[in-house]
């Protein structure tokens, strides 16, 4: 069976965020890809009291400047389109009140016909947990926790009841409902987020930093799930982040997904271990504008599936 291939929305600052989602979100699944991906971020700090990914001394890309909303970006997207499922990769899930995000996706879910995936993540940036003023930073895993439960309640049966740390529901009616139950996705960056995704969620969301780390991390996953029970398998979706070039990077240091569509989806090959169902591609950093992103989007599809992915 093929691997299913995600395409990243254009969310930055030289799209036309009206225009060119519904646009790039129509293209794509004409193309052939089947599903739909957003990302978070909210500011871009000017100066940064921290560094990218927390990293001191590194730098965040110019292109976080002006980040669209995601749940905004994915509304447009699924109002143009009829079958790519709509993902988050990842909502900043302590940025925001558990109640409304639960309620939000829910809607979106009932809106899109059962197509959303709720990709859920804590974040990194101190400024961003600030401007937000949910909780601290310091709280972030016990909030994606409550943000679970609160999820749970609210997308189940009616009368929702629940009382949290942030959240009190009293018995109520609270709809719409979503279309099915909304698969949630977690990235897994320590022991307890391993386990918080082996024991809550419906999928995993690593990003790509190579092929032997994924396969240590997605082999380590595994053996967790079998410790503690799980009988379900754990889908994947492996988060590429592109810089996408129309003529071959020359050099013998190439960095991994840089370069042409052949070199992106050679890294893409190596990086297809067994249980990894589906890549998303986000191609748009490296675009000028929704046509070229289109174009891009088209070429790297089509050598991906030459190439038997």
């Amino acid at each position: 069976m093929a691997i299913r291939l995600g395409l990243g929305l254009p969310q930055m600052r030289q799209y036309d965020i009206g225009r060119d989602v519904p646009a790039v979100a129509r293209a794509a699944e004409e193309i052939g890809f089947e599903s739909l991906w957003v990302f978070e971020r909210v500011l871009f700090p000017e100066p940064a009291r921290q560094g990218l990914y927390g990293v001191e001394g590194l730098p965040w890309p110019d292109i976080y400047r002006s980040v669209a909303d995601p749940l905004v970006t994915l509304t447009l997207a699924a109002a143009a389109t009829e079958r790519a499922r709509l993902g988050t990769s990842v909502l900043v899930a302590p940025l925001h009140i558990p109640f409304q995000l639960a309620r939000s996706l829910a809607s979106l879910d009932a809106a899109s016909g059962g197509r959303v995936v709720a990709g859920l993540g804590t974040g990194w940036s101190h400024d961003e947990y600030a401007a937000a003023g949910v909780a601290p930073f310091e709280k972030r895993g016990k909030v994606l926790d409550e943000l679970l439960d609160v999820c749970a309640a609210v997308w189940g049966p009616d009368p929702v009841a629940y009382q949290g740390e942030l959240t009190t529901i009293a018995p109520s009616v609270v709809g719409p409902k979503p279309a099915r139950p909304i698969p949630v996705y977690l990235p897994a960056m320590s022991p307890r987020a391993a386990r918080r995704l082996v024991d809550r969620a419906d999928g995993w969301l690593p990003a790509a930093q190579g092929a032997a780390q994924l396969t240590e991390e997605w082999t380590r996953l595994k053996n967790l799930a079998e410790e503690r029970g799980r009988e379900r398998p754990i889908e994947v979706c492996v988060r590429v982040n592109t810089r996408y070039s129309s003529k071959p990077f020359e050099g013998a240091e190439r960095p991994p997904f840089t370069g042409s569509a052949a070199q992106i989806v050679e890294d893409v090959a190596a990086h297809a271990v067994d249980g990894v169902g589906e890549f998303l591609l986000d191609l748009q950093g490296s675009a000028r504008d929704a046509e070229e992103l289109k174009d891009v989007a088209a070429e790297v599809y089509g050598v991906a599936r030459a190439a038997g992915l």
